[in-house]
């Protein structure tokens, strides 16, 4: 019995166009000669298959094909009536009804009439599109793995920090700074362990240059102005040990600029003017940190009046320093300096029994300096 082309294709009568073509391919690649070994049987098949697409994938065919379809099947329908109609009447008048005819198929087409032909193998370009996915492929890797390495190195960073601070509170000073710079190594630009090991250098290591090229790394990352005067601050003492006082003065204008309340920075500046002969400045500057000494430990506090004591000594105000040398010993009564710069106040004001006591009190407290005033001026 032959198929119609919907039967070929294997869909229903109701079938979209998308449908079709899908169901086309399928017997497309299913029934291809070529993997087959070109069986006549296989090429039947493909091409009614391809037969049948081309009435069926074209709205036009495929509608003059479904009238067609309509008009077969009443016409059979109306035989099969007929051939009723006809068994009843044989079965009545004994009359033999001719068998029907057989349905004629067209005979299997020759080799001579293959439609079809060998897809050339087609070599792959590589377009821009595919430049631009290897890239992108490319560059997210490598962003994944340096994300990752940052994070390792800001771990290990962190790490190394905190075995460092703990050392530094047992005053494992060694150990910590090894640790610092251990956490160093992986983040250079990591502030607080650039400070700490600052710190280690200029206090304990008592190297002052090294701790100036750590003091001005963490500055870079310094966030606050609070912070930036800090290290400011310990940069000029850094520069105080190192005997420059043009620096000294830069870096703690530099800090007073961050922040105007320190005393520390006052004193430290105030100390530069002070033995650059600047005698009024100086003391401009130790009255601006006495205003704020509160917010200090107590020893600036007491240099602060100690170097004012001395700024008036030098603007000749003896009653002014001899009231800020007698404030200092108020809270530190042991201070040999104090007592010699006292016994100077005496001299200049011609009273030697006075400064000969002050002498010998400096020389009862240490102070080596009052030894040879005393030789000097004092009788035996």
């Amino acid at each position: 019995m032959s198929q119609n082309h919907y039967q070929v294709l294997g869909v229903a009568t109701t079938a979209t166009a998308r449908e079709i073509k899908l169901a086309y391919k399928q017997l497309a690649v299913k029934y291809h000669p070529d993997k087959h070994g070109g069986s006549p049987l296989y090429e039947e098949l493909f091409k009614a298959a391809a037969a049948a697409y081309r009435v069926l994938g074209d709205p036009g065919r495929r509608a003059q094909y479904d009238f067609q379809l309509q008009v077969a099947a009443r016409r059979a329908e109306e035989a099969r009536r007929q051939q009723q109609f006809r068994n009843q009447g044989q079965h009545i008048y004994g009359v033999p009804m001719p068998p029907p005819a057989p349905v004629r198929t067209r005979r299997p087409a020759g080799s001579h009439e293959r439609h079809y032909r060998t897809i050339p193998k087609q070599r792959p370009k590589f377009t821009r599109h595919d430049l631009r996915l290897i890239l992108l492929l490319v560059g997210g890797i490598a962003l994944f793995v340096l994300a990752v390495r940052i994070s390792m190195y800001r771990l290990t960073a962190t790490s190394n920090y905190q075995r460092g601070l703990e050392a530094y509170t047992r005053r494992e000073w060694s150990a910590a700074h090894s640790f610092f710079s251990d956490a160093l190594r992986f983040r250079p630009d990591y502030t607080a362990a650039l400070r700490r090991r600052a710190e280690i250098e200029e206090l304990f290591y008592h190297n002052p240059l090294a701790a100036v090229t750590d003091y001005k790394a963490a500055l870079a990352g310094a966030e606050s102005p609070r912070q930036r005067a800090q290290l400011l601050l310990r940069l000029s003492l850094c520069y105080r040990a190192l005997q420059r006082p043009d620096l000294v003065k830069a870096t703690t204008q530099q800090a007073l600029a961050q922040d105007s309340t320190l005393a520390h920075a006052r004193l430290l500046r105030g100390e530069a003017l002070l033995f650059s002969h600047r005698y009024s400045a100086a003391r401009r500057d130790f009255n601006a940190g006495l205003r704020h000494a509160h917010q200090e430990p107590a020893y600036i506090g007491a240099r602060l009046l100690l170097y004012r004591g001395l700024a008036n000594f030098k603007e000749h105000d003896l009653r002014a320093a001899r009231a800020d040398y007698w404030q200092v010993l108020a809270s530190y009564p042991n201070q040999g300096q104090v007592y010699f710069l006292l016994g100077r106040i005496a001299q200049q004001e011609g009273n030697t029994a006075e400064a000969c006591e002050f002498f010998r009190r400096a020389v009862v407290q240490g102070y080596r300096f009052a030894e040879q005033a005393q030789a000097k001026s004092c009788p035996k």
